[in-house]
Parts: structure tokens; sequence; C-alpha cells
């Protein structure tokens, strides 16, 4: 009844309403531009590898990839044996085991920061200073030759006063050196450690405005992530979020926020033994994080396991489980990447990423077929919205990149090519600061 009717359409308020009202919103509208550009669409890697500064050299990336290999050799050396130890069903098992050998032997790490903070300590400074010259020559090397990390840089020391002189001067002599052996890599990233105040943070864009103008490159290039590692980080004297106001002190250069599991755990009194990503002052730490940096294109890292996967293969089973139970958690809580200490994490870390994505993956690729088909047909009883695409998409993206999925398989269950995927992953780009990673 009524079909075919037509309505007549009236309003009430003049044009001029609407325009008043357009216009009062307009700082709004250029504020949630600015400082809510969304996620920057990039490649995101699974995790961060440390290597102090004096241990760093042209092979380690390949060094790390070939000791995780030997650990799964001698402590499981087949498909069975490695998902008993993680208890992955069977048809789990073999794809996982052999994704992750594979990953292990084309690319086994994918973000490397060389450490010049707490992996290093302090040392001489004509020490520091050729340790800095030399990972500079040698990440400019591993981009030349194609064999660097997808993601390379340092973690130099914090802008407290202690270390702030020792601090700066490391970050300009490698930085100087990646200009001099060609300029600066696209996957250069920067980690600025121990941030307490906002203050410190405006800091360190003017240090990298300074560079950047000393060398004539583009505003904006150097971007670096913060790394939250004290309580002042967290909650300010004012009760207020001070990580909030250290992404809005970047002005646009800001990357990652790193959770720092041990400085932050033993600032806060908790004990040795119970000092770990899933305790809950870890979990509030993580979860103020992840609300501050929502939308800002700022992206949240869990931290590390101290448990190493060292000794008799009993001992070794123990620290993978360890590491692959706390892997899982914090992807299913939407911390996608996380800090890995030794070469030994690198199996579970990657047999964990690779059964999160691929445990739902047919899920993912048929909802969002549905939602790309439109035709009304069976919707599996779930409705998807926008956004649920969005993350739908970016799901399957990520599997993409860190190896856990096909592109084959992942177009012959949703009929979609990456470029699809990537245009229901970011549906309304927006012009964002050039400090991103790339």
């Amino acid at each position: 009844m009524g079909q075919g009717r037509q309505e007549k359409v009236a309003t009430s308020l003049a044009g001029a309403v609407s325009e008043e009202i357009s216009a009062s919103l307009a700082p709004v509208d250029a504020e949630l531009e600015r400082h809510y550009p969304g996620d920057p669409g990039t490649r995101r890697p699974v995790h961060t590898v440390y290597v102090p500064g004096d241990a760093f050299a042209a092979d380690t990336v390949r060094s790390w990839g070939d000791r995780a290999l030997a650990a799964l050799d001698e402590h499981a050396p087949d498909a069975a044996s490695f998902g008993a130890v993680l208890g992955l069903g069977d048809e789990l098992a073999g794809p996982v085991h052999d994704r992750v050998r594979a990953k292990l032997e084309r690319e086994p790490v994918e973000d490397l920061r060389v450490d010049f903070e707490d992996g290093y300590g302090p040392r001489p400074d004509a020490e520091e200073d050729e340790a800095a010259a030399r990972a500079a020559r040698l990440i400019a090397e591993a981009y030349e030759r194609g064999t660097a990390a997808p993601y390379m840089g340092i973690r130099m020391k914090c802008l407290e006063a202690a270390v702030r002189e020792r601090g700066i001067r490391t970050l300009d002599v490698f930085l100087t050196g990646l200009m001099e052996a060609g300029g600066l890599p696209q996957g250069l990233v920067l980690t600025l450690p121990k941030v307490t105040y906002a203050e410190q943070v405006t800091a360190m864009v003017r240090l990298l405005e300074a560079f950047e103008k000393a060398w004539g490159l583009e505003p904006g290039r150097l971007g670096f992530e913060i790394q939250i590692e004290t309580s002042q980080s967290i909650l300010a004297g004012d009760g207020t979020a001070t990580v909030a106001r250290m992404i809005r002190a970047a002005e646009g250069r800001a990357t990652g926020l790193h959770y720092g599991t041990f400085d932050y755990s033993a600032g806060l009194g908790v004990s040795a033994a119970h000092q770990a990503g899933d305790h809950p002052a870890a979990d509030h730490a993580k979860a103020v994080m992840q609300v501050a940096a929502a939308g800002t294109g700022v992206r949240v890292s869990d931290g590390s396991t101290n448990v190493l996967p060292v000794g008799p293969t009993e001992r070794v089973h123990a620290a993978w489980r360890l590491h692959y139970g706390l892997t899982r958690r914090a992807l299913a809580r939407a911390y996608y990447q996380g800090w890995d200490m030794h070469p030994g994490h690198l199996p579970t870390r990657y047999a964990a990423v690779f059964a999160f994505y691929r445990e739902g993956f047919e899920q993912a690729a048929a909802r969002l077929a549905r939602y790309a088909d439109r035709t009304g047909g069976d919707s599996g009883g779930i409705i998807d919205e926008p956004a649920t695409a969005k993350a739908l998409s970016g799901y399957l993206l990520s599997g993409l990149d860190c190896g856990a999925l096909d592109l084959d398989e992942v177009h012959r269950l949703t009929g979609l090519t990456r470029p699809n995927l990537e245009h229901f992953a970011t549906p309304t780009p927006r012009p964002r600061p050039s400090g991103r990673q790339t």
C-alpha cells in the first residue's frame, strides 16, 4: 500500500541554517582530518627484533633465520611434532609448519632495530660513535644488496638528562651515515625509548626537523616510534592520558607506540616473576595506548617475553608454548606486532601469526565476498557494514603481507584482487602526514 505514490516533501529550516552549522563545525572537520587520518594502509610488521649495537652484523638477518631453522630441526623436526608442542590440529599443523619454514628461509625478520639503549648500555663515546656509523653502513649496504629486513633502524638512548646528549649524537651519526651512503631507505624506523612527558616527543620532532633542514629533506620525511615504558607515559599527574598528548606532540611523525614490558612493570612495583605481557598492569597500559592511538594512524605494538627457548628440548618446548600463547592472546586483542628477543622466538612468532590468519581465513573471505557481491543472497546469518568490511579486508591483507595467506587462495574464495582488498581497507583515503612508515 502506498507504493508508487508521490510523496510531498516539505522542510522547515532555511538553507542558511545548514550553512551556519557547517561553518561552526569547520574547525572540528579540520581537526578530525588532521589528527585522525586512519591507518596508513602500509604493511604492518608482525614483530620487531632488537639486536645490540655491538652485536649487529651484515649477516644478522640471515643468521637469525638459520638459528631459528636449526632450533626447529633439533626440537620439532616435522609438522606433527611442532603441532603437538603448540596444540595445533592436524588441519593446521602441516600448513603452519611448512609456511614457518618457508618464512624463515625467505624473510626471517620483518623489522629490526639496532639497539643503543638497554641492550647496549653505556659505552665510551668513541665506541658508540663507531657502532652507530657501522650500523648505518651495514643497513645501507643491506638495502642496496636486497638482503635487508623490510623495516630497519635504531633505538637510540632516551632524552632524559643523563643520556640526552649521547642519544642525540648517536641519532645524528646514524642518520648522517645513511645520507652519506646514498640516502634514507624507505623502510627506515627510529625508536625513542622511555618517554615520560609529551615535551620529550616535541623535542624529538625538533631534532628531526633540524636534520631534515640540514640535508634539504622534505619536511616530515622522518617519523619515529614512541616507547611506552613508564607509568607517567600512561597517566599524567593530573589524571589525564599522557600517551594521547604524546601522539599530538609528535605532529604527525609518530608511527607506533611500543609497550616496554619489563621497565613498565618494574616501575609499577610488579615483582620480576610476574612481569609479563598478560599481567593486568600490562593489559591496562596497552588498552590505554590502543584507545589513544585509534584512528590516528599510529600503530600499537605489544612487548616481549624474556623466557628464552634455549637448553634441553623440554625447556625449549615450554618456552615455545608460553611465547605462542602470549602471541595468540595479543593477536586476539588486536596487538598485531610484538618484540622478539631471540632467534628461537621466530618459529613460534610465525606459527602463532599464521595460525591466527589461517583459522579465520575462510570465514573472513566468505563474509567479504558476500559484502562485495551485494546481491542479497545468503548472508550466512551476518550482516556486515562498511567498517566491518574494512576490518575483514585489512585482516586478509595482513595475512598476505606476512606470508600466512597466498593471493591465489584469497582470490579463489573472495573473487577479489589485491587492489580490490586495498579499496575496501581504505575506502575514503585522506591526505596524511609524510612521516609515516612506508
